[in-house]
């Protein structure tokens, strides 16, 4: 009604003019421009201008002769319709607005919407307590039920009448007593819930309350009246004495606190969208601020699905609920309406303090339980979790090397097969079902078992972490050191701190040293890094960022090779506490030997010991060493190696072991000795050299530990202070005692000192000059012992004489015959009379080079032409033709079959391998026999060749007279003739005698005919006709 009111008013100042003056006496003189109408009035006139534009303008005035500019700039907003006027000869606009919009400019929005339970409230004053309330309401929603607005005619007022949906179907209907009593006033036909926009008019109070749909869509009939049956008239209302009268609107009606606001239960909330909300002619205008009189309530209007934002969170699952309504299926361990808070952690064994939880079960959990939680731990072993009731612990739940176990009942137990004690979060999850208990890690199964059936009660208790008595969790690994979130016994929850959204939770009875948070201790605090270290804090760890040459986790490994400790003679060897110098040393002479001792901190059993060396010295002492009764010798003895040892007891017997063969060959050797059994006091002994096969000790004898501190080690004779023996002459390769090297190097010689704790010390040397390090032999080639110009080869401690031809001997002393050695491989040698003495070989057939050693491949070069095989012989080669070439080499080409003459295939004869005498295999070919003469074959008539690979050409002569094509066969041919000929060779001319065949045949055909016909003539004649009979 105000719209279509608006329209007439703008109408009338368009057309709108004055009375005309004294010059112009009516529409006789069409006064009105642009269009306009002329309409007479007392006496003068008055125009009516249009309302369509001309010339893109529309004009007004007296005489409609004024451009109106009010719309330049068209200043209306959101799709309003701007109107240019002329009042008082000043030009103005106004807008129309669309529906939603309101203002000058139609700036102001008036559509709003509760897309959750929300309300807005609406409170006028009453002044005659009978006066219904006119509304005037667009709304739009998908959903069939909700309550659009309540209104009450005072606080203390019990009735209330709603506006409601259900079903689809808009009602009015009364509510008294909080909504206990409800009457159905009034329901409209027809489903609004169809998100459409749809406008209602009602009259709440007075003597009738009603409500009528004007509109659905823009579709509108102002003057329909739907026709509906009344069930009640409005309640009456009275006026409360002495204050004044107000009556409130709730628009939405849902979710409000007590007091002037309060709604009554009625259809639930209503989600969806309201516009130009009208309450007696006042417009209703929502605020962009949220406040006590608007609840919830969003600006705008829109039916987007809201999952489509994904308000969900941390991996949520969104759900759509019907109009802009949505549920969010939160994944663990995570809560709220968009997944947004998480369950807070419990810390337990913070600074390793003992601590745990304990909650007690408030219902009956049901037949079937699920024990889950998150955990998270560095911890290899623990208590996480114990179900008890007042008699026995019927579960329990506890981390033993890093892995969980399982076990129901005291006996029944599951380990799992995965070990979580890596520092990362893992949900574990127990599922009691029946006779059946499972583990899972992480949704990965760890396995099942069977069990006697289990059942929680009320009031049975939950510990986690571990139990009020120490030594009754020591027996499960101990308190648990790490963190829990998110523990559930089925779908409720046990929670040490609870978060700020409802769920179901069990009671925490008791709480002991639990922190909230996941926090970590410093593990930095007591600085654990070695070596200089920078320690880093981790969660329950450390890392150390190590300076440079150390590593391992604590810095503890130093890669003091990277130092360069060495002399540039040796090569560093990284020990797991420092390094060696490892060389070889040279001893003979004035290098003699050297002596060591343990340096008092050798803690480790010495029960092996290994060396390598290299001599031709059948006799001498490698090592020696002894106290008291205690000794050890090994030595060359007859160039076998010998161990005697005697250990252990006093009184025990001594030991010796010696290797199998010889080891005085001037090459290296490496020999192990080793306790058999390690872990006896006495045991055998074992000598093994070069890895190969080991000798075992008769005796049994003790281990070398006599040797930790205060006994002198002699290595390459029997010590300084000794009589007799023999000292080495050879080179030793390193020397260790119990996995400990007995150091060639002296401390002053290195560039750092040794590190390690265990070590041997050398302590003095007999040698008057210092070590020759390296293995060296002796100078055996100075002077040269070999005679005529012969090569000395040194060999170590050994030579010998490469000698020139016609010489041999060891010193080459002795005239040789060149060729007693055989020089010649496949050939003949005979000497060569030259001062220089020598050979020549005569090869034989298949064979070149200075010493016949190279093999001639005659097929190397061969002419054979493409596709044909070439055949290697000794002297020569054949070639191995394709049926359609001929000739020594393949070149010819055999001549083709003509079409009309039927070919006569080649017959398929074997080939046969033979075995040469003298070098290699052959075949003979085209059915040939191998022969007793060596690369021969025996051919078939008509192969000729070294392999019988030549197919004998019989046609090569021409012997098919007359143009007779000749087929070669096997050692004959054929002759195919014309058909003027015949005979073996094509020879007999028979063309006469088809003649003679051809006027024989005719003649006889001729009297055959005239024989024929006259017997024709000689038959009786026959009359051809039909004969019916009558049956």
């Amino acid at each position: 009604m105000i719209k279509l009111s608006l329209y007439i008013w703008i109408s009338w100042l368009l057309f709108a003019g004055t009375l005309s003056d004294e010059e112009i006496k009516g529409c006789e003189q069409q006064p009105c421009q642009n269009g306009g109408i002329c309409e007479s009035q007392n006496g003068g006139f008055r125009c009516l201008c249009s309302e369509r534009s001309q010339d893109g303008r529309l004009y007004g005035g007296q005489t409609c002769t004024v451009a109106l500019t009010g719309c330049d700039g068209d200043l209306c907003v959101n799709g309003g319709m701007c109107s240019p006027l002329l009042v008082n000869d000043k030009h103005t606009r106004t807008c129309v607005c669309l529906a939603g919009f309101t203002g000058p400019q139609c700036q102001t929005p008036t559509a709003f919407s509760f897309e959750t339970r929300g309300s807005m409230y609406v409170e006028t004053p009453l002044a005659d307590v009978q006066a219904p309330l006119n509304i005037t309401f667009s709304f739009r929603t998908g959903r069939p039920v909700g309550t659009l607005l309540q209104r009450r005619a005072g606080a203390d007022d019990p009735h209330v009448l709603a506006i409601e949906l259900k079903d689809g179907r808009l009602r009015l209907t009364s509510l008294t007593g909080q909504g206990s009593r409800r009457a159905l006033v009034q329901e409209l036909p027809g489903d609004v819930s169809n998100k459409k926009w749809h406008t209602v008019e009602a009259v709440l109070g007075g003597a009738v309350s009603r409500i009528r749909l004007l509109c659905t869509d823009g579709d509108c009939d102002m003057h329909a009246i739907t026709e509906t049956r009344q069930l009640l008239p409005g309640p009456a209302l009275a006026t409360m004495p002495g204050s004044p009268l107000r009556q409130s609107l709730l628009i939405g009606a849902a979710g409000l606190a007590q007091g002037s606001g309060t709604s009554v239960d009625g259809q639930g909330a209503f989600l969806g969208c309201l516009r130009d909300v009208l309450v007696d002619s006042h417009l209703v205008v929502p605020v962009s601020e949220e406040s006590h009189a608007q609840v919830n309530v969003t600006l705008g209007c829109s039916d987007k699905d809201k999952c489509d934002d994904s308000p969900c969170q941390n991996r949520g699952r969104c759900v759509s609920q019907g109009w802009r309504s949505y549920a969010c299926e939160c994944q663990r361990p995570y809560e709220g309406p968009n997944c947004t808070e998480e369950y807070i952690t419990a810390r337990f064994g913070n600074e390793n303090l003992e601590s745990y939880g304990v909650f007690s079960l408030d219902d009956h959990p049901g037949s079937d339980v699920t024990v889950s939680m998150f955990i998270r731990t560095r911890q290899s072993s623990g208590v996480l979790l114990v179900l008890a009731n007042s008699t026995s612990q019927y579960l329990r739940l506890w981390l033993e090397q890093g892995r969980v176990k399982v076990q129901v009942n005291t006996f029944e137990s599951l380990h799992g097969q995965s070990v979580i004690s890596d520092g990362h979060f893992h949900l574990l999850t127990v599922k009691l079902q029946g006779d059946t208990t499972s583990l899972s890690q992480s949704a990965q199964s760890q396995g099942s078992f069977l069990i006697r059936h289990v059942q929680a009660h009320p009031g049975d208790l939950v510990y986690v972490g571990g139990l009020p008595e120490p030594r009754a969790s020591a027996a499960f690994g101990g308190y648990f050191k790490g963190c829990v979130q998110d523990l559930r016994i089925n779908s409720k929850r046990l929670q040490v701190y609870p978060i700020a959204t409802s769920v179901a939770t069990y009671r925490l009875e008791q709480r002991v040293n639990v922190a909230q948070g996941c926090s970590s201790d410093n593990a930095c605090t007591i600085n654990p890094c070695l070596n200089g270290g920078m320690c880093y804090s981790m969660w329950d760890d450390f890392s150390c960022s190590c300076p440079p040459n150390t590593a391992g986790q604590r810095c503890e490994e130093v890669k003091w090779c990277e130092l360069s400790p060495c002399p540039s003679s040796s090569i560093c060897h990284l020990l797991s506490q420092g390094f060696e110098c490892l060389s070889n040393m040279t001893l003979r002479g004035d290098r003699g030997i050297f002596s060591y001792q343990g340096n008092g901190k050798i803690t480790r059993s010495l029960s092996r010991v290994f060396l390598s060396l290299r001599t031709r010295q059948s006799d001498a002492t490698l090592l020696h060493a002894e106290t008291g009764s205690s000794f050890v010798s090994i030595s060359l003895r007859d160039s076998r190696l010998l161990m005697e040892l005697q250990a252990g007891v006093d009184g025990s017997p001594r030991l010796t072991v010696q290797s199998q063969g010889p080891v005085s060959d001037g090459e290296w050797h490496a020999v192990e000795l080793s306790m058999d059994n390690e872990t006896l006091q006495s045991s055998r002994w074992i000598l093994a050299v070069d890895g190969g096969e080991s000798c075992m000790s008769d005796t049994i004898a003790g281990n070398l530990d006599f040797l930790r501190e205060g006994v002198d080690i002699h290595v390459g004779g029997l010590g300084p202070d000794a009589g007799g023996g023999t000292s080495l002459a050879g080179c030793l390769g390193p020397v260790e005692i119990g996995g400990l090297h007995l150091p060639f190097y002296g401390d002053t010689e290195l560039n750092l000192p040794r590190p390690q704790e265990e070590q041997f010390v050398r302590t003095t040397t007999t040698t008057t000059v210092g070590p020759q390090y390296g293995c060296y032999g002796g100078r055996v080639c100075e002077p040269n012992p070999c005679r005529n110009q012969g090569v000395c080869e040194e060999l170590f401690d050994l030579y010998r004489c490469a000698c020139p031809s016609g010489w041999a001997g060891p010193l080459c002393q002795d005239p040789s015959d060149t060729c007693a050695t055989g020089p010649c491989v496949h050939g003949t040698c005979s000497d060569v009379l030259l001062p220089g003495g020598g050979y020549k070989c005569t090869c034989d057939t298949g064979y070149s080079g200075a010493r016949c050693e190279v093999e001639v491949d005659t097929c190397e070069e061969n002419n054979c032409s493409r596709g044909a095989t070439c055949l290697r012989g000794l002297r020569d080669y054949s070639c191995l033709c394709p049926h359609n070439t001929t000739g020594i080499y393949c070149e010819e080409n055999i001549q083709e079959i003509p079409w009309y003459i039927e070919s006569i295939p080649f017959p398929t004869l074997p080939v046969s391998v033979c075995r040469g005498k003298k070098r290699w295999n052959y075949s003979c070919f085209n059915g040939g026999n191998c022969s007793d003469m060596d690369d021969m074959c025996e051919c078939l008539p008509g192969f000729i060749g070294q392999w019988c690979e030549r197919h004998v050409d019989r046609c090569a002569s021409s012997p098919c007279l007359y143009g007779g094509y000749c087929f070669n066969q096997v050692n004959s041919f054929k002759c195919v003739c014309d058909v003027n000929h015949s005979g073996q060779q094509c020879q007999i001319d028979i063309s006469d005698f088809y003649l003679y065949v051809f006027m024989g045949v005719g003649q006889n055909l001729f009297q055959l005919l005239s024989y024929l016909l006259l017997r024709m003539d000689d038959g009786p004649e026959v009359e051809w006709g039909w004969a019916y009979y009558d049956d």
